[in-house]
């Protein structure tokens, strides 16, 4: 059985309405919260498709969090990696990270641990992408630096000076100068 837990205001009131909605996080675990923000953006998307809209689904590859949203959306847009090298998976993240800038959506990354020293956000995906040993927060680099609206579920914290606002609960936002959350 799985258990609703009630996302902060911040975090919903986006959430559903929102055009284009991507998810990224750890290939190892994927926490219990990603299952209530499934069914807040499962309960949008049929809406949105009821009254003939698409609210495109933007989705990785790899193992954990990208195949458990892969699972609730069928129809989402997956980015494979094409190769086998460390520079494919970057360049699998970069592409991702692009389509949501170009598109004005909404990334939502659930990491497994906390930002490594050094990384900084960028709007250079060799910049993000260099070496730091987190596919996870590269891509939250990448988007901040990009200009992307996120949200993060770090109960361990988020890095200070990337312009993250704590929204309760263990989630974190980021939003973009001349972007305003909804406040209702």
């Amino acid at each position: 059985m799985v258990v609703s837990v009630v996302l902060p205001s911040s975090v919903s009131s986006v959430l559903t309405s929102a055009s284009l909605v991507g998810f990224s996080g750890s290939r190892s675990s994927v926490p219990s919260v990603a299952a209530s923000v499934a069914e807040l953006v499962a309960s949008h998307v049929a809406w949105e498709s009821a009254a003939g809209c698409h609210v495109p689904i933007l989705v990785g590859c790899a193992a954990g969090v990208d195949r458990f949203f892969r699972g609730y959306f069928p129809s989402a847009q997956v980015f494979s990696v094409s190769g086998s090298s460390r520079g494919a998976l970057a360049a699998r993240s970069v592409s991702f990270v692009s389509a949501l800038a170009s598109s004005g959506g909404v990334l939502v990354s659930f990491p497994s641990s906390p930002c490594p020293v050094g990384l900084l956000p960028s709007s250079s995906g060799s910049r993000a992408f260099s070496g730091f040993g987190s596919g996870s927060w590269a891509s939250l680099a990448f988007a901040v630096g990009r200009g992307v609206q996120c949200f993060v579920f770090a109960p361990f914290g988020v890095p200070t000076g990337w312009g993250f606002s704590p929204c309760g609960d263990g989630w974190f936002s980021f939003t973009p100068c001349g972007s305003q959350l909804g406040l209702f």
